[in-house]
């Protein structure tokens, strides 16, 4: 076993591939080998499904294995996980970026005592006071993503993350402008900031600085950084501060993914999101009025329980009227403890064909998109293999080879449906 190489397996979204890389240096630093470590999501059941199944294919590979599970479903579902027997551990999600637990780990694993005293995850709910371990990914030399946030503190009705990660935790400005300043020396031209509920930032610090005083004041410590990006946001959290921001500093990218889920006012209620149709559209066209380029995407739950034929037109409907560029369309997943999940669900079939419904109506609004950059000049941030992204986030092939980490100015030509194509 000595000398065998330790692996990750990460499901779910950037904030735990974030965190994957964090916990794969302290897995290792801590001397483990010969080990898979799972890093679950809990988001949706073919999430979980996938993990399980991934477990289930390593072992049989290597029957020797050692596996351990942490992430969201290890938190939300630790008997999935705890009864099958290719697992020898299972990793609080609140512990998985600390060192100390791995080192912990290791000695579990090495004395075979993971089968003796399984660890008891913690009820996420119940935490009152975790600061979060702020964590830096990198994608090559080009972009940091840096998490700044964790957990939440709002129960929309189809959402298990609060029970995986708990309530809202911020990490306090100094942390974060050291940080972003550590990757911008390091090379990095553009930093993204990162959380759970991002727009919820500082709420649980003194003082209660909010994510616009967090952006003003990173990019004025912080003036050899480039390029400043957000990861998701929820619009009705956005401080008139980060609005202020979106509208004059040049370095805070014009590119926004909002939080919708959906179109239609009783669904919006009964899912309990903090916004109307109308909210969300007056929302959209004030960023717009502030900053004219700005780009948007979304996220789209389709099949809610309950949902009508019509409301899911009315959510397509204001989704087109939204202009939106990007969409990321989620079939309704029940998650056992949610609300939602003891609603009366739709059928299968019927989500699955309005969530292609909701892809088809994506492709079209990406297209749209994409043909409006053909001939304009963007600025590129380079990435390895021929390929970069706007500023604007969209993705972009490149004609020629040019040095991976420069922001090139660059003359689109064209698009292939999916991408653009530089000159």
């Amino acid at each position: 076993m000595a000398g065998a190489p330790l692996a990750v397996a990460t499901f779910g979204c950037r904030l735990n591939a974030l965190e994957s890389d964090r916990l794969r240096t302290l897995a290792t630093a801590a001397g483990l080998e010969r080990t898979l470590v799972v890093n679950t999501c809990a988001v949706t059941a073919e999430a979980v499904r996938q993990a399980r199944q991934a477990i289930r294919r390593a072992k049989r590979a290597d029957p020797d294995l050692r596996v351990v599970v942490t992430g969201c479903a290890a938190e939300t579902e630790p008997e999935t996980f705890s009864g099958m027997a290719e697992v020898d551990l299972l990793m609080p999600n609140r512990d998985k970026t600390g060192a100390a637990a791995w080192a912990g780990a290791r000695a579990r694993l090495d004395f075979g005592l993971a089968d003796e005293a399984p660890p008891r995850v913690q009820d996420r709910l119940t935490v009152a006071h975790e600061t979060p371990h702020l964590t830096a990914a990198f994608e090559g030399r080009t972009r940091a993503f840096v998490e700044v946030q964790n957990g939440c503190d709002h129960r929309c009705t189809f959402c298990i993350i609060p029970f995986g990660r708990g309530p809202s935790r911020s990490v306090a400005m100094g942390a974060v402008v050291d940080e972003v300043r550590r990757q911008a020396e390091a090379g990095h031209r553009e930093v993204v900031l990162t959380g759970v509920d991002l727009t919820s930032y500082g709420g649980d610090l003194p003082g209660a600085p909010t994510l616009g005083r967090l952006v003003r004041t990173v990019l004025r410590q912080v003036p050899e950084l480039e390029r400043l990006r957000l990861s998701s946001i929820d619009a009705v959290e956005a401080d008139a501060e980060l609005l202020a921001a979106l509208a004059d500093e040049e370095r805070l990218m014009p590119h926004l993914h909002l939080s919708l889920q959906a179109g239609d006012d009783l669904v919006l209620k009964r899912m309990k999101r903090r916004h109307s149709r109308a909210e969300a559209l007056a929302f959209i066209a004030t960023v717009r009025r502030l900053r004219p380029d700005v780009v948007l995407g979304a996220d789209v739950i389709a099949g809610f329980p309950t949902e009508t034929e019509a409301q899911a037109r009315n959510t397509a409907a204001f989704l087109d009227e939204a202009g939106l560029a990007f969409l990321h369309v989620f079939p309704f997943s029940a998650r056992p403890g949610t609300a939602a999940a003891r609603m009366p669900q739709l059928d299968g079939a019927v989500v699955s064909a309005r969530a292609a419904r909701l892809r088809a109506l994506g492709a079209r609004l990406l297209h749209r998109h994409l043909a409006g950059e053909v001939g304009r000049r963007r600025a590129v941030l380079v990435e390895a293999g021929g390929r970069g992204h706007t500023q604007y986030f969209t993705p972009v092939r490149l004609a020629r080879p040019l040095t991976r980490g420069t922001v090139a100015e660059l003359r689109i030509a064209g698009h292939d449906g999916t991408r653009l194509i530089a000159a």
